[in-house]
């Protein structure tokens, strides 16, 4: 994954050590940690994107809009295209956060979303099971996940943050469920589009992004993400892991298939880590150990001619 030194990703202002966790489907994810190389606030700019800030470490001050506020590893900071902010490192400790980027066209298609488009700047808090879903999140990404993985889980975090946050107001995953439960014709629908998800994943290859399966089927990720749990109590990626680790079952009994890095590869695993780890989850076993179980063994007087 990338990595660097130098100022954020796209904020040029704080002097930062860097490292891109992902960029799916119009969410750019990233880790930061401050130098404290001056004190005193940092020139203002202006976002160009919509952005959550979580604290992980240290400390430091923010200047939102000529609010001050005080980010440390509790802290939970949205802002907006436009919001003007600078930063300072008072304390001399430095700090080091994640940061989400979003584009406006992910927040468009989501029901929550509308709440951040109207909004011009939020700060409060996360409590300990959203700050260790956070953590979880980036040691997941920093394990190895594939881009249609980390889009499915990122959309689930900012639902989950959207209902943490006051900006949420109602609980309105809460308000679909009872619609779902009033209309029959509702949950037909969704049962339709369950249905036709599964289509798109168990007859396309596996390089198809979250973003491409939700056009195929006429829906937004977030909407699809929902509307699949509810219906088959299972994830997107939960349904297509499984189907990924059955077409690697079947490459791993031909007696000649290929070895396991390019068996990542061409099923859209990150690499051969990642491979083994959701072989393994799925069946208990990891790859090596299926292919000696699955390839068929040689009559005994079948031998090769020397």
């Amino acid at each position: 994954m990338p990595e660097g030194t130098g100022s954020d990703p796209r904020r040029k202002t704080t002097p930062a050590r860097w490292r891109v966790l992902g960029h799916p489907d119009g969410i750019l994810v990233y880790q930061g940690q401050c130098m404290v190389e001056n004190p005193d606030w940092t020139e203002t700019v202006a976002d160009k994107t919509y952005k959550v800030v979580l604290g992980r470490s240290g400390a430091s001050q923010y200047r939102i809009n000529g609010r001050s506020v005080l980010v440390d590893p509790t802290s939970l900071v949205i802002t907006r295209p436009g919001d003007e902010q600078s930063a300072a490192h008072p304390y001399g400790c430095g700090d080091s956060f994640t940061c989400l980027e979003i584009d406006p066209e992910v927040l468009a298609d989501r029901p929550d979303g509308a709440r951040w488009l109207d909004r011009s700047g939020w700060d409060g808090h996360s409590d300990a099971s959203l700050d260790l879903a956070h953590r979880l999140l980036v040691a997941e990404s920093l394990r190895g996940l594939d881009r249609f993985e980390m889009a499915e889980r990122l959309h689930r975090f900012l639902g989950r943050l959207l209902q943490h946050s006051a900006l949420a107001g109602d609980d309105e995953g809460a308000e679909i469920d009872r619609a779902v439960r009033r209309r029959p014709a509702t949950l037909a629908a969704h049962r339709q589009l369950a249905d036709r998800a599964r289509e798109v994943l168990a007859t396309s290859d596996f390089t198809l992004g979250l973003a491409e399966v939700a056009r195929m089927v006429g829906a937004s990720p977030y909407h699809l993400s929902r509307v699949f749990q509810r219906v088959t109590g299972s994830s997107l990626t939960a349904y297509r892991n499984r189907l990924r680790v059955r077409a690697v079952l079947d490459t791993l009994a031909e007696p000649d298939g290929p070895p396991l890095g390019r068996l990542a590869s061409d099923y859209g695993f990150t690499d051969q880590s990642h491979l083994t780890r959701v072989v393994r989850e799925q069946v208990g076993h990891p790859p090596a150990r299926l292919r000696k179980l699955l390839v068929p063994k040689r009559p005994a007087g079948d031998r090769p001619q020397i």
